[in-house]
């Protein structure tokens, strides 16, 4: 299967409609690049899926996006199922990110759920996170991984309103939202492609291998009211930068 073809199934029409996109209030991704090929940034208040393979960099990008909102005084959360936070704040500390520094002041919160606490949060209808978001007036949110979530359900159907329950909680907070997931090649049964049409933006995040060498690209699938370019582009992981994007130099794949 070619490198380009997708990763995801969605909506033709909707994902190749030409028409003016509106005036919206954006909200930086932290990454300049990729910013210019989305009209600035998210969307406020948007629902957003990062798509990729393992060390393709969703989660370097996804703290990036909060870094971003915790510079603007911007409050953000991250809600893992799986990452642990010491890990995680070691690993960030390389792009010279102090986590527990934000931590400290009251600009981030990491949130790591079980099973049971993550159902009891969708019986409840947000449960503790809601005093959280209030107290923090919490702009920005991470969910890592939106795949590993899908698997503290059982069956599909469980599975997929657990999804949408959740979804529809991120709407009521006002939240501007990056999930990520672990898609590679998609089946039409994956609970991703079934989310597909509930997110307002899909990214891919590639890493694949070229002649021997391993090379990143980005691609926007799809992103709602906004006008999104035709083309998968240069991403680089910089030790001191975090996620850089080049918009003006395509990959290809062969």
């Amino acid at each position: 299967m070619p490198l380009w073809s997708c990763m995801v199934f969605y909506d033709e029409e909707e994902g190749t409609k030409k028409t003016p996109s509106k005036k919206f209030s954006r909200l930086s991704t932290g990454v300049a690049g990729l910013n210019k090929l989305i009209e600035g940034g998210f969307k406020d208040g948007s629902i957003n899926m990062v798509c990729g393979s393992a060390g393709s960099g969703k989660t370097t990008f996804s703290v990036q996006f909060l870094i971003e909102g915790f510079k603007k005084g911007e409050g953000g959360i991250y809600i893992t199922f799986e990452e642990r936070k010491e890990k995680l704040y070691d690993d960030m500390l390389e792009f010279g990110w102090d986590l527990e520094k934000y931590e400290r002041i009251g600009l981030f919160r990491f949130l790591e759920y079980t099973p049971e606490q993550i159902k009891r949060v969708l019986v409840e209808g947000g449960g503790t996170i809601d005093a959280i978001i209030s107290q923090m007036k919490t702009k920005r949110l991470v969910i890592d991984s939106i795949t590993s979530f899908a698997l503290l359900f059982q069956d599909e159907l469980t599975q997929k309103e657990s999804s949408l329950a959740l979804f529809e909680l991120i709407n009521r907070w006002g939240c501007t939202a990056v999930l990520t997931s672990q898609a590679v090649q998609l089946s039409q049964e994956d609970l991703s492609n079934q989310l597909q049409f509930e997110v307002d933006s899909i990214i891919i995040f590639y890493h694949f291998k070229k002649k021997g060498t391993r090379m990143r690209a980005v691609e926007v699938l799809k992103m709602r009211g906004t006008k999104t370019p035709e083309k998968t582009v240069k991403l680089e992981i910089d030790s001191k930068s975090g996620i850089i994007v080049d918009p003006l130099t395509i990959v290809t794949a062969l």
